[in-house]
């Protein structure tokens, strides 16, 4: 099937956009990948420090052999029930090394925090940022400069673009992801989100809502929604940076140890498939593979917080993307997949469907996907359009096989190209007087996307609850919340006002929120316009909206604006941010060490980036 006129002419264009930048990036790489093998370029005291602390035959096969030594990066701890698992993966992947001829390093680790644990907390507020850190970590750990190739180990929301952004400064290097899998299913996402609504409204008491969180995060492995951090599973895979067909698998199941050796096998060039040089991540990652993982998050109605992160994974690797490339790959990729908050189903539900395997042979097989492009595997993407299964025990040869992934098995949860959900993807850019936006059309019901009602402005998500308690909000209104961007507080997800704008919206109002903030797929069925550019903080239109001004948020049209008349507007005071807040937001629980990346961080359409 040829490519997709849309998808070509926005390939088109990004590639001309990046060209300068894309040209010294991969110039930097070449040349980095060109110099000596770490033990022989280094000096002797320098090497003796790298492999004091292994066995003695590593060191033998680093020093004296020449070996492929591994960097293995690890976003392991023991709070996080997504990272948990890893914590004996690094042992697994010194055998499978050892065994092939090679060694492997834990080169670092690299900070793990859980929206999950910190929403509506300080905490929360050092969320994005700890992306930036992540990838500085990264750095950290590879530039001790005696690999040959790395693996990265994460699965969450930051951990995953804050893994990917560290290793494109390190795009010399084969690198690829390695998956610890969800957590089996619980409590249903509907039922938990019920429990919710009900506690919002007083109707549940503590231990209610306990019982039913518990039930819902339960065991190891990701939440089983379909928030940021399976999203980042799904592009990962649609990139071809993971061993095909790894992502959803439990972390319970005894395939995972194989396809964690798999992925030692993979990096090294000596995969079970087929013997293959595996590329330099920074060469592999080019402006198709982005436009694949665009094309994926679309097609899955994925975590808007990617039209932020895979900016910033893009910039990394000198390309330059916008929301109107997601915008106009948007009208053209369609939802193939029903899973929460898009749908009843989980990524249990998903994977048992086909997985992210039946996406990638539907995108590719009517060219909404580039199947022309470098993966970490010899049959380039084509590969990934399969599911894995095992015979016979982890660690023996030959135990992983892989098959098509399609047709699916459960037209509810994945269907075909031919026969969509909806024709277009789940992703919608908004623009008009208040700035640029975007919303999550596809978990939101077609009679709410669109929404005009008197704006009701709020300085915190605590102050909306506290009207929600008080009764005020019992209206159809346009929740304000701003002073919620990258340089105001750090742009936390505001998960905690889900609850009751869904119990508001249940009593029939219209009803709605625009934000400076991060919300994901958090909003559930609420129409949302989140990561308004330029923030508040920065002089946005948000600085000037007043209570009881109309707002008509538009997710037909694509429209987000304030309907005062334009002279009035453009005379209208831009308020400043409450100095007290602006100090209470930076001060506690760590916040402090933050105020460089919040001073530095670009908009939320450029990344957010705080280190350019």
């Amino acid at each position: 099937m040829p490519l997709h006129d849309t998808v070509q002419a926005v390939t088109r264009r990004i590639r001309e956009r990046s060209a300068p930048t894309r040209a010294a990036y991969l110039e930097q790489i070449e040349a980095y990948g060109q110099r000596d093998r770490g033990s022989d370029r280094m000096g002797c005291a320098n090497v003796a420090h790298a492999v004091a602390g292994v066995p003695a035959n590593d060191k033998l096969r680093i020093v004296a052999e020449r070996r492929p030594n591994i960097g293995i990066v690890t976003a392991y701890n023991d709070m996080l029930s997504a990272h948990a698992p890893y914590q004996g993966y690094p042992d697994i992947i010194k055998h499978e090394a050892r065994r092939l001829g090679a060694t492997a390093q834990v080169a670092g680790g690299v900070p793990a925090m859980c929206d999950g644990v910190t929403q509506g907390t300080p905490g929360m507020e050092l969320s994005l940022f700890s992306r930036d850190t992540i990838a500085m970590g990264t750095a950290i750990a590879l530039t001790h400069d005696m690999f040959d190739a790395a693996l990265m180990l994460g699965v969450c929301d930051k951990i995953v673009p804050g893994l990917l952004i560290g290793a494109l400064h390190f795009g010399h290097l084969p690198t690829v992801f390695v998956p610890a899998g969800p957590m089996p299913s619980g409590l249903s996402n509907n039922d938990k989100a019920k429990v919710r609504e009900k506690a919002a409204q007083g109707l549940v008491g503590r231990q209610g809502l306990m019982d039913a969180e518990m039930a819902a995060y339960h065991a190891p492995g990701t939440c089983t929604f379909y928030g940021t951090a399976n999203s980042n599973q799904m592009l990962l895979e649609a990139m071809g940076l993971h061993v095909p067909g790894t992502a959803f698998i439990q972390p319970g199941n005894a395939m995972r140890e194989a396809l964690t050796r798999e992925a030692v096998r993979t990096v090294l060039g000596q995969a079970s498939t087929a013997a293959f040089q595996c590329p330099p991540i920074g060469r592999l990652v080019d402006e198709r593979a982005i436009v694949n993982a665009m094309a994926a998050l679309l097609a899955t109605g994925g975590s808007t917080n990617h039209l932020i992160h895979w900016v910033a994974v893009a910039r990394s690797a000198g390309i330059l993307i916008d929301w109107n490339d997601f915008s106009e790959l948007s009208d053209v990729v369609p939802l193939l997949t029903r899973v929460y908050p898009n749908g009843s189903a989980d990524v249990n539900a998903f994977q048992d469907a086909g997985g992210p395997g039946y996406v990638i042979g539907e995108l590719v097989g009517a060219g909404l996907m580039h199947a022309d492009v470098l993966t970490v595997r010899a049959g380039g993407i084509a590969e990934f359009a399969n599911i894995p299964t095992m015979t016979g025990e982890p660690s023996a040869e030959g135990v992983l096989h892989w098959h098509a992934a399609a047709p699916s098995k459960n037209d509810a949860v994945a269907r075909p190209v031919s026969a969509p959900f909806s024709p277009t993807g789940g992703l919608k850019l908004l623009k008009g007087n208040l700035g640029r936006s975007v919303i999550k059309v596809s978990s939101v019901p077609d009679d709410r996307h669109v929404v005009e009602a008197p704006a009701r402005v709020f300085d915190s998500q605590a102050a909306l609850q506290q009207a929600f308690t008080a009764g005020e909000l019992d209206r159809d209104v346009v929740c304000v919340v701003r002073w919620q961007g990258p340089q105001a507080n750090g742009m936390p997800e505001l998960h905690k006002l889900t609850p009751p704008l869904s119990v508001l919206q249940g009593k029939g109002f219209r009803v709605a929120l625009v934000t400076d903030g991060r919300m994901s797929g958090a909003s559930g069925k609420v129409p949302a316009a989140i990561h308004v550019s330029p923030e508040a903080a920065a002089g946005g239109p948000l600085a000037k909206v007043r209570d009881g001004d109309v707002i008509r948020l538009d997710g037909v049209a694509g429209t987000l604006a304030v309907l005062v008349p334009e002279d009035e507007w453009a005379q209208r005071e831009t308020v400043k941010m409450p100095e007290a807040q602006r100090l209470a937001d930076g001060r506690g629980l760590g916040r402090e060490l933050f105020a460089g990346m919040r001073r530095n961080a670009l908009t939320a359409e450029e990344g957010a980036c705080s280190w350019l």
